[in-house]
């Protein structure tokens, strides 16, 4: 006897506009609204009807144990614009074959050679902070991560130019922060003011970088950088990356390099600001543990608050907030069959909030990692790098660097966000705090 499909519950509004109107206005209150629902929703969307996995084994299941049965979701591939056809973007053979070619780049022992740059960065951008000076945190904060990994991974070329990389940078992710692109997709087409501000800004980036890829390889100077490494790396067949292919990869390795980066410390300093004893704690490690020294990549596992601060702040506030995929053919997870063609949706912001698996969900309690909770959870229960063999290659990257660039700001600041200045989350490609951070800064004594 056949046995029976399993019911899944499906979110439902007066049209299937109403559902993706609800998602675009109020992203935290939808999310909620499917957890509610149960583990596998289904919804119901303008032309499709994605579904939506919030526990930690049915997670697993798309990410690791089946995912050769799942490429990246329609969304994603539509970042392709922006950053082409990287490792971010790409499928199949090509994405292990690019995978292949940039994993030597991020291997431990070669990141902890990029320490002392990071912390100096960090050095001299705190070095101009005053003492009762008001600022946009996040804004510095980007600015400092964009220095970062513009001279640790791109050399001095790309460094020069971060902030004008930077600015081009927004004018691109503007665009899927507005909800109208979502509901009309034409409207990418027609002769707008910001269509043209957003072809303007791909153009320019695209032909900065090209002009130093064209430099690097006329120069063929090993400078000891990532973008070094790309040029002389070689796939299997002994082929280079071509030069469209080597842009797609710089592009996103700098956007995402930055961006997780500076969103998890901005994140972290408004919910330290919140919890006066966290900071005691965060002060007295690195006071104990560096006493005055700068901060050394050998400090970092043992800097292990710093640690759980910036593990809890990516668990309440993800950078990277939901990842989706889509099943290249019939699939069951969870007892439920996927069609071919299905969305599936899995949103870290809801399942770090998991009372299942995270006691007092909705605390900011950095204490909570000092144990072997990040062994003992379900694989799955928390993934803000993602997981499985897609998971972000630059992982040990960002970790290492927020860490130390924590420990050096703590250090000597302070930066404190008054409870009138507390930022709203913006679900854009990354998560956001809306209109910045307006911090006070204090100096440590």
């Amino acid at each position: 006897m056949p046995v029976p499909p399993v019911p899944v519950p499906e979110l439902r509004g007066l049209t299937p506009f109403g559902n993706l109107l609800h998602f675009m206005s109020d992203p935290a209150g939808f999310i909620d609204r499917c957890a509610a629902l149960g583990d596998v929703v289904r919804l119901r969307l303008p032309g499709e009807s994605p579904v939506v996995l919030r526990h930690p084994d049915l997670i697993e299941q798309v990410l690791v144990a089946q995912n050769r049965s799942f490429i990246k979701d329609r969304l994603t591939r539509g970042l392709a614009e922006v950053v082409g056809n990287g490792i971010l973007v790409s499928d199949g053979e090509l994405w292990r074959r690019q995978r292949r070619m940039v994993q030597p780049g991020f291997h431990r022992e070669r990141l902890a050679r990029h320490a002392e740059g990071m912390v100096a960065a960090a050095s001299r951008a705190t070095a101009t902070w005053r003492e009762g000076q008001v600022l946009d945190l996040h804004a510095a904060l980007m600015n400092l991560a964009r220095e970062v990994v513009a001279t640790t991974l791109f050399s001095s070329e790309v460094g020069r130019a971060a902030e004008d990389v930077g600015d081009m940078l927004e004018v691109l992710m503007a665009r899927y922060s507005d909800w109208r692109y979502a509901l009309v997709p034409g409207l990418k087409r027609l002769p707008l003011p910001a269509n043209r501000r957003f072809e303007a800004a791909r153009a320019r980036l695209f032909a900065l970088i090209d002009g130093v890829i064209a430099e690097r390889r006329r120069g063929g100077e090993d400078r000891g950088d990532l973008l070094s490494l790309l040029l002389q790396a070689r796939d299997e067949d002994g082929a280079p990356m071509r030069d469209v292919q080597l842009r797609d990869e710089v592009l996103i390795l700098f956007m995402a390099g930055h961006e997780t980066t500076a969103l998890a410390l901005s994140w972290a300093f408004v919910l330290l600001s919140r919890r006066p004893g966290a900071w005691a704690r965060l002060g007295a490690e690195v006071d104990l543990l560096l006493g005055g020294r700068p901060a050394t990549a050998a400090d970092a596992p043992r800097l292990r608050y710093t640690e759980g601060v910036i593990l809890e702040a990516m668990r309440l506030y993800p950078p990277a907030w939901s990842i989706g995929r889509e099943a290249i053919e019939d699939v069951e997870v969870g007892g439920v069959t996927l069609t071919r063609g299905t969305q599936v949706w899995m949103f870290q912001y809801g399942s770090h909030r998991d009372g299942r698996f995270f006691a007092r969900p909705l605390a900011f309690e950095p204490e909570r990692w000092e144990g072997d909770l990040l062994r003992t959870l379900p694989r799955c229960a928390y993934f803000p790098f993602g997981g499985g063999p897609r998971l972000c290659i630059g992982t040990n990257f960002a970790m290492l660097e927020a860490v130390l660039l924590l420990a050096t700001i703590a250090q000597r600041w302070r930066p404190q966000v008054a409870p009138r200045d507390q930022p709203s989350p913006q679900f854009s490609i990354t998560l956001r705090p809306r209109g910045g951070v307006r911090a006070t800064l204090h100096r440590r004594q």
